[in-house]
C-alpha cells in the first residue's frame, strides 16, 4: 500500500477523497466508491498501488487509437477497481474486484517500463479497468516513462477532478476517452457518474496537446437515441474540433446487461452518417471485423487511405508526410507508421 495523493482529513478519523468528483467520505476501515482507497486510522491508502491484473503487448489500434502511430505496438497493463458502474462492463471482473478478490502481481514502474523497453514497444497504455484510480502508480511509472522516451497512453473514462489531472497531463501522450452516453441523467441513473466533469476534462486534455480519440459504445435501449449521437458529434466538432476522432463500437451482452442482444449494425452505420454529417471527419465502427468502417478515407477525395481488418492494418495509401497519395489532402494522424514487427508478451 501506499498513502493516496489527494485527500483531506475531517475530525481525527474521517478523510474526504478528492482525486475524482465523488469525493468520498470515507470512515476508518472503510473504502470510496472505487473499492481501491482505503481510510487507515486517519490516513487514506491506494490500495492497488502497484498491482498488476493485465499486462500485454497489445497493437495500438485496440485502444482504439486509429490516428496516432499506426501499427505500433504497446505494453498494456491495468489494475483492480472502477469509479463509475456500468452495469455492461466487458471487464467486470477486474473493475468490480475488490483487493481480495483480485488475481495480481506486484510490480514496480521501473519494471514496467523496462519490459516496454526490453520488448520494443514505444508506448505504455494504462487501461482494461480504469486507470485514473490507479493515480499514484501511473503517475509514477508515466513520469519514468517520459524520462526515458517512452510515451504514454490513458484508455479512461476521464472521471477526474482538475488538479489530480492537471498533475499528470505533462506525462500524458494520448488518450482514448469512453464517452458512455451524451445524457445527464444516463450517467447518473446508470452509470453512475456524472457527465458534465468528463466533457470538461477532455476538452481541457486536448488543450494541453494530448492526442484525443472519442469511443462511443452503443447499448441498445441505453444510448443508442440518434438524436443523442448527433448532440454527442456536435459537441465534439464545437470542443474538440472535426479532426478528432470518433469511433462506435457495437455492443455484445455482457456482465448485468447478458440478456440484451448486441447492437444491430444497421444502427452503428447510422450512427456514423449522423456523425459525418455533423462534420466529425474520421468516425469509425468498432467490433464489426472487415466492416468498411474500419477504414480510413480522405476527407477531401474519399479514395481509401487506409484499410483495417480488426486491429490489424492491410492496406496505406498515405505519403511519409502523412498526406492522400491520391490528392495530397493532410490527414489528421500523429506520428510515423510502424512497420516493424514485434512479439506478443501476455502475462
Amino acid at each position: 500500500m501506499k498513502e493516496a495523493s489527494f485527500y483531506e482529513k475531517i475530525g481525527d478519523t474521517k478523510v474526504r477523497c478528492k482525486l475524482c468528483p465523488w469525493h468520498c467520505v470515507i470512515e476508518s476501515g472503510k473504502r470510496g466508491i472505487c473499492g481501491t482507497r482505503e481510510n487507515k486510522d486517519g490516513i487514506l491508502y491506494a490500495l492497488n498501488y502497484g498491482k498488476i491484473t493485465a499486462l500485454a503487448i497489445d497493437p495500438i489500434e485496440k485502444k482504439p487509437l486509429f490516428h496516432w502511430y499506426p501499427g505500433s505496438p504497446i505494453l498494456s497493463i491495468s489494475t483492480f477497481g472502477c469509479n463509475l458502474q456500468c452495469p455492461w462492463c466487458q471487464n467486470w471482473h477486474i473493475s468490480r474486484a475488490s483487493l481480495e478478490e483480485a488475481i495480481y502481481e506486484d510490480r514496480r514502474p521501473e519494471e514496467i517500463v523496462d519490459l516496454a523497453k526490453r520488448y520494443g514497444a514505444p508506448s505504455i497504455a494504462y487501461t482494461y479497468n480504469e486507470p485514473l484510480i490507479w493515480y499514484e502508480y501511473v503517475y509514477e511509472t508515466a513520469s519514468l516513462a517520459k524520462r526515458e522516451g517512452i510515451r504514454n497512453v490513458l484508455v479512461t473514462n476521464g472521471f477526474i477532478e482538475k488538479e489530480p489531472l492537471e498533475e499528470i497531463v505533462p506525462y500524458i501522450d494520448a488518450a482514448n476517452v469512453d464517452i458512455k452516453a451524451f445524457k445527464r441523467e444516463t450517467y447518473l441513473k446508470i452509470i453512475k457518474g456524472k457527465l458534465e466533469p468528463i466533457l470538461e476534462n477532455v476538452v481541457y486534455m486536448k488543450g494541453k496537446g494530448v492526442h484525443i480519440e472519442t469511443t462511443y459504445l452503443i447499448v441498445p435501449g441505453v444510448n443508442d437515441n440518434y438524436e443523442e449521437i448527433r448532440n454527442f458529434a456536435r459537441w465534439q466538432v464545437e470542443n474538440l474540433g472535426p479532426d478528432t476522432p470518433m469511433h462506435f463500437s457495437r455492443f455484445f451482452p455482457h456482465y448485468k446487461m447478458a440478456h440484451v442482444p448486441p447492437t444491430d449494425v444497421k444502427v452503428l452505420i447510422k450512427a456514423r452518417e449522423i456523425a459525418m454529417e455533423e462534420g466529425v471527419r474520421y468516425v469509425y465502427i468498432g467490433n464489426v471485423p472487415g466492416h468498411e468502417g474500419e477504414n480510413t478515407y480522405c476527407p477531401s477525395c474519399k479514395r481509401l487511405l487506409i484499410r483495417r481488418i480488426g486491429f490489424e492494418v492491410i492496406e496505406w495509401n498515405l505519403t511519409d508526410n502523412m498526406r492522400c497519395r491520391f490528392c495530397s489532402e493532410k490527414i489528421a494522424i500523429t506520428g510515423e507508421r510502424w512497420i516493424e514487427s514485434y512479439r506478443f508478451l501476455l502475462f
